[in-house]
């Protein structure tokens, strides 16, 4: 190889790095370019933050204010009501109290978009503020960093680039001495290939003259060997020399060049990721998550805090209750609804007669008036009733189109990748103008069509209960329904009036004995409403003095009789328990121990007069019979303290009514599940006494129904025995058990006494006499010595 090649091939060597190293230089301004490029992206990315959540806050807000004017102007013109009393009385109707929770709904949201926007403005804004300033001063220094990392590399680069050059350098020398060398070898080569030609050449020469000539041949011949062969142990140590350079250079070259490539895979492959994810990203991500999760952590709770109103809201529309309402609207508004006194007969002057006149000559007219009255009302009901069915059948068509289930708009609110308005979508819906349309062309038609049946009907049922009193009337004058006749007479037998010394009042005496006698095991009692207008009539039964509970008869409304007990003790102008002890029992609830409360109570109520002991002890011993049967009834002592909490004590003015309701529920179940350890008994207080079962009054009815007081029974059962005494002798027998009597009709006796037996009251009960006092013995409690009593 020449030597022009060889400088050739080095040029271009050199060019070849210079090129790489250019290359190499340029991706690290481009890096350092894309990492600016970035920095400025996010700062704008987090001024972009800033800018939507302020204006964000701003949309919040302005919202949050419209919810308020909104709602402040309903509220306001609700509370501009006049009648307050009749908006008081208007929120227990469910309707209303959906409404109240809608606007309630409303303020909470408006609320709710207050406290979003003031989290959007002090709370999120600051931290990308935060963000932003930490991203730009850590960049700064990640900067610096990675300059000096690139400065680090070029150093390398540059230091690769001198040992090359030395390498290229030396070795070049290197050849360069070699070849020099080699030129000497082939001058000494040729050198002693001419003295041996001339030597032959010199041989037939005479020996004197040829011995001098080679003489000074081989002197000249030696002196141009020595050059030669000094020239050349020059060269081969220079070539030596050289070549230990080149050596040394090329190992240094190949250590620096695997040095630098890792140099350079180390900053492209770590230092870059390093410095990315370590200082230009330092913190970045956390804090941007932090600040992102805030913003979520309060849309989350703003539609928690929505979803727990339209829970309320949810479950207000779920009990909407049109029998309810009705129910709650008669109640409120009794003396509006309350059936008027009865049209007495206003005689004329001098007239005597009250009655229907069923003696000839106009008996015969009344039969036949009769007859043709029970002919005609046989037409009627027959013909009301298929009023009634097509009118019902019409019903149901216009509560089928009432209640179709076309509420839910879910489809409306899943969106394609498509640009579909949510005008398209609903106006595929079912509530489409067209349907709609359609639809309320429908229900009008059918209900016009149910007025019209719904006005024959009661003209119709108003025509019948027109025609069936004057036959009624007719029937009972002309003793033509013996039937009927006999439960007039036993209803009028049963009225009474109510003895002002009477302990327990006759509405509470008479509706608890019809509830234990039929309605221990009935599901609901007390909490299901029955009819107004039948609670109309048994109140003002009991209000005229007369007992419609009386007998056996069972052909009440059992709901109806509970809510004639509930109605009464809510209507007593003093509460049960009276407002002066109300904090001194409510204090009772906060002990844990149930017999420690259960004293603390009973010390509270014997401040109380005995009468009011009385009909509470009457009343709570029927309440614990009553939740004993939880299981066929659903009311437990809670549900029926809920019932009657509210009833039997008001929570005074001032108060907290929810949390103090609560605590008189409580107070009630208590006292139902506690009441024999509150509540002193006969002995201790003397007075009427709730029995389980079949009460002592039950077996004390009169041959005609009528049932008897408390202190007539015990007169009644004095007289039947002194009666008796004359008919047939006692019977003697022997108490098997101790028994305390519970009323005062009830005897006394321990085991082992002798007792005088007259008759059987009840499969349970006897008439008997023991230490001279006559009363009722139970049969339980005792061993009958004459066993020919049947």
């Amino acid at each position: 190889m020449t030597s022009p090649a060889k400088f050739k091939k080095d040029k271009e060597i050199i060019a070849e790095y210079d090129t790489q190293v250019k290359e190499i230089r340029a991706q690290l301004t481009e890096q350092m370019k894309c990492l600016d490029q970035q920095c400025e992206l996010r700062v704008q990315l987090l001024q972009d933050l800033q800018d939507f959540f302020r204006k964000k806050a701003e949309i919040e807000m302005d919202y949050s204010r419209n919810l308020e004017k909104l709602a402040e102007r309903f509220l306001a013109k609700t509370r501009s009501t006049k009648d307050q009393q009749f908006k008081k009385d208007q929120n227990v109707l469910s309707p209303v109290n959906c409404w109240n929770l809608l606007l309630n709904q409303v303020k909470r949201e408006s609320r709710d978009h207050t406290t979003l926007s003031d989290i959007y403005l002090n709370n999120i804004i600051p931290r990308f503020v935060q963000v932003s300033e930490d991203s730009g001063r850590l960049f700064k220094k990640s900067k610096e960093v990675g300059q000096q990392l690139q400065d680090d590399l070029m150093k390398v680069l540059n230091e690769l680039y001198s040992v090359m050059k030395t390498y290229h350098m030396y070795n070049a020398d290197s050849i360069s001495a070699q070849s020099k060398l080699k030129e000497a070898e082939k001058q000494e080569e040729k050198q002693i290939g001419k003295s041996v030609k001339q030597e032959d050449r010199q041989t037939p020469r005479s020996p004197d003259s040829s011995s001098n000539i080679r003489i000074e041949e081989k002197h000249v011949r030696r002196s141009s060997v020595k050059k030669i062969e000094k020239m050349k142990e020059k060269r081969q140590a220079k070539y030596t020399e050289n070549k230990l350079k080149a050596i040394k250079a090329r190992n240094e070259y190949l250590l620096a060049l695997e040095a630098t490539n890792a140099s350079v895979f180390k900053y492209y492959i770590h230092d870059l990721s390093d410095l990315i994810d370590q200082c230009c990203d330092l913190g970045y991500h956390a804090s941007l998550n932090r600040a992102l999760r805030t913003f979520l952590s309060a849309e989350l709770n703003l539609e928690q805090s929505k979803h727990e109103g339209l829970d309320a809201i949810e479950n207000a529309v779920e009990n909407l209750d049109a029998t309810s309402d009705k129910q709650r609207l008669m109640e409120m508004y009794n003396n509006v609804f309350c059936p008027p006194m009865k049209f007495e007969f206003q005689p004329h002057m001098g007239d005597m007669a009250s009655q229907l006149c069923a003696q000839q000559p106009v008996q015969s007219e009344l039969v036949q008036r009769c007859q043709q009255l029970q002919s005609r009302l046989s037409t009627l009901k027959i013909e009301n009733e298929e009023v009634k069915k097509t009118m019902e059948a019409t019903l149901q068509t216009i509560q089928d189109i009432v209640t179709v289930e076309d509420f839910d708009v879910s489809d409306c609110f899943q969106y394609s990748n498509s640009m579909e308005s949510v005008k398209s979508t609903v106006s595929e819906t079912f509530m489409s103008k067209p349907s709609i349309a359609k639809r309320r062309a429908n229900q009008q038609e059918t209900e016009q069509f149910y007025f019209t049946k719904m006005k024959e009907y009661l003209e119709g049922r108003n025509l019948i209960t027109k025609l069936q009193a004057k036959h009624d009337l007719l029937q009972k004058t002309l003793g033509e329904s013996q039937r009927t006749d006999c439960n007039l007479a036993r209803r009028s037998s049963t009225v009474r009036k109510q003895d002002s010394s009477q302990a327990i009042p006759l509405v509470v005496e008479s509706c608890i004995r019809f509830i234990s006698r039929h309605g221990l095991q009935h599901e609901g009692i007390f909490r299901v409403s029955g009819s107004q207008v039948e609670v109309n009539d048994i109140k003002n039964a009991f209000e005229r003095g007369e007992d419609p509970l009386a007998g056996d008869q069972n052909d009440h409304d059992m709901d109806s009789i509970a809510g004639v007990l509930k109605l009464y003790f809510r209507g007593l102008e003093h509460p049960l328990f009276p407002k002066d002890i109300f904090h001194d029992l409510i204090a009772c609830v906060t002990m844990d121990n149930l017999q420690d409360r259960a004293l603390h109570i009973r010390k509270v109520l014997l401040v109380l007069p005995k009468t009011t002991l009385i009909i509470m002890r009457y009343l709570f011993a029927f309440l614990n019979h009553l939740s004993q049967f939880s299981e066929e009834n659903m009311m437990d002592p809670y549900n029926l303290a809920t019932c009657f909490g509210p009833s039997l004590m008001s929570v005074p003015e001032g108060h907290d009514q929810v949390s103090c309701q609560a605590h008189v529920n409580e107070l009630i179940k208590t006292i139902i599940i506690q009441h024999e350890n509150i509540f002193p008994n006969p002995r201790e207080l003397e007075g009427p006494v709730y029995s389980r079962g079949r009460s002592t009054e039950d077996y004390c009815d009169s041959p005609h129904g009528e049932t008897t007081s408390v202190e007539d029974s015990t007169q009644d059962v004095t007289t039947e025995h002194h009666t008796s005494d004359d008919e047939c002798e006692p019977i003697e027998a022997i108490a098997k058990f101790d028994y305390v009597g519970r009323t005062a009709r009830e005897l006394s006796f321990k085991k082992g006494a002798s007792l005088l037996l007259y008759q059987r009251a009840s499969d349970d009960w006897w008439e008997g006499r023991h230490n001279g006092i006559d009363g009722l013995i139970p049969h339980q409690y005792i061993v009958v010595q004459d066993t020919l009593i049947s």
